[in-house]
């Protein structure tokens, strides 16, 4: 067992714009955090992993190419990989706890 310390809490992410960062990875999953301030922009691009996102705070909406929704804290979203989407309107600081299945980028061929 662990406990994953600061998973989905929220941290300003600075002048860097939005935060990502990892806290658990294993080959089969790993678990991070995602923050994106209030009035700002995802510019995240679609996953070679499936995804779940549960909002631990914040306000905002999620955009797919068919649906657009509101997410609040509680939500649980998931997007299958190759899905495109991103968080849209931003009205309140936005903190993620995010888990991907199978790790974040272990299906993103080497070049």
């Amino acid at each position: 067992m662990e406990i994953i310390e600061g998973a989905g809490t929220w941290k300003h992410p600075g002048e860097a714009g939005n935060d990502w960062a990892e806290q658990l990875r294993t080959s089969d999953l790993s678990v991070g955090t995602y923050c994106i301030p209030a009035g700002g922009l995802d510019t995240q691009s679609p996953h070679t992993e499936d995804e779940i996102y549960v909002v631990t705070s914040g306000r905002a909406k999620i955009k797919t190419p068919d649906r657009t929704a509101d997410v609040g804290p509680g939500t649980v979203v998931f997007v299958p990989a190759g899905e495109e989407h991103r968080f849209i309107d931003v009205t309140e600081d936005l903190a993620l706890l995010v888990v991907f299945g199978p790790a974040f980028g272990s299906r993103t061929s080497a070049s």
